[in-house]
């Protein structure tokens, strides 16, 4: 097959060697209907393109599948969610109780936090009445699911777990089928705000003392406060916990490529608005948010000509 080269459009994207760059598109994997990261993805996809590098928006079921896929495809890309690439790491039930040694990390993507959103019918105020209650927590066994798991233990509750895509929830949530909806992602998270813009609602975080257990237990993890009027009628803040995303990358991707791509996502000035609110902390300097991947060699070379200091993280064994 003929090579296609990298046509890096711009002077703010160095030199890059144009031979052996891209053969074709990149496979990106993002996640489903209702997700962040699939608009996330494809606005990061237009604003590549304009700059040469093309990436071919994949859905997906989200972290854990993005993950087993890059491990697989030395030639894709994903979102990740830094709590499922741990899970990756360690090989827990979560990742299906298989290794990840391939995964690397390009370039951060942005915090995401943890919370809920209840019809106000349903009398739901705090995390604790959601003891017994149904609750969607995203895709099965995704990090939505793992946190929720994380926070009710915690909590000393339990409630019964509803798998599924986060909009197809977000509208049984709204019919009733469901008492309340959790979901991690950028704020404000879409599939909550489809529930409190769709009717009267509640958004419930986990409180101040279990979101200090949940990040005594999870070090990857940080406190969240949600600002009041991030959704409509949450007219006080909401305390949780929050974690980054990445793009991930195998570790045989080329280094040319891994360089360009993360180069030319990097390249803007202001991400919020060159390339989308969502994208408000892809930046360079929030590569140190990272401290359980290893960066891929292209994407450190891109990161320091940047200026960011990137963090030494060994590769799996």
């Amino acid at each position: 097959m003929r090579r296609r080269s990298l046509m890096l459009a711009t002077p703010a994207l160095l030199a890059v060697p144009r031979a052996r760059a891209q053969a074709a598109a990149l496979p990106f994997y993002t996640a489903g209907p209702g997700s962040a990261f699939l608009p996330y993805g494809e606005a990061v996809a237009r604003f590549a393109a304009t700059k040469g590098v093309m990436l071919e928006v994949r859905r997906s079921a989200g972290s854990l599948e993005n993950l087993r896929r890059v491990e697989d495809e030395p030639g894709a890309i994903a979102t990740a969610f830094l709590g499922s690439v741990v899970d990756a790491l360690q090989g827990t039930p979560a990742a299906g109780g298989r290794r990840h040694r391939a995964v690397r990390a390009l370039f951060p993507m942005y915090e995401t936090g943890f919370m809920a959103a209840a019809p106000r019918a349903r009398g739901l105020t705090r995390f604790a009445d959601l003891a017994g209650k149904k609750v969607g927590c995203g895709p099965a066994r995704g990090p939505a699911e793992t946190f929720f798991r994380a926070a009710a233990e915690v909590a000393g509750i339990s409630a019964e777990i509803v798998s599924g895509d986060s909009a197809p929830l977000a509208e049984a949530t709204l019919r009733g089928e469901i008492d309340a909806l959790w979901q991690g992602a950028v704020l404000p998270i879409p599939a909550l705000v489809m529930v409190a813009n769709g009717t009267d609602s509640v958004i419930i975080g986990p409180g101040e003392e279990v979101s200090r257990g949940v990040v005594a237990r999870l070090p990857h993890l940080a406190p969240l406060t949600v600002a009041a009027g991030t959704y409509r009628g949450q007219d006080a803040p909401v305390m949780s916990f929050a974690a980054w995303n990445f793009v991930i990358a195998n570790a045989a991707l080329p280094e040319e490529v891994a360089y360009a791509v993360t180069r030319a996502v990097l390249s803007a000035g202001d991400p919020r608005q060159e390339i989308s609110a969502a994208a408000a902390g892809t930046l360079a300097a929030n590569a140190g948010t990272n401290r359980v991947l290893a960066f891929h060699p292209g994407a450190i070379r891109a990161l320091r000509e940047a200026g960011a200091t990137v963090p030494e993280i060994a590769p799996p064994a």
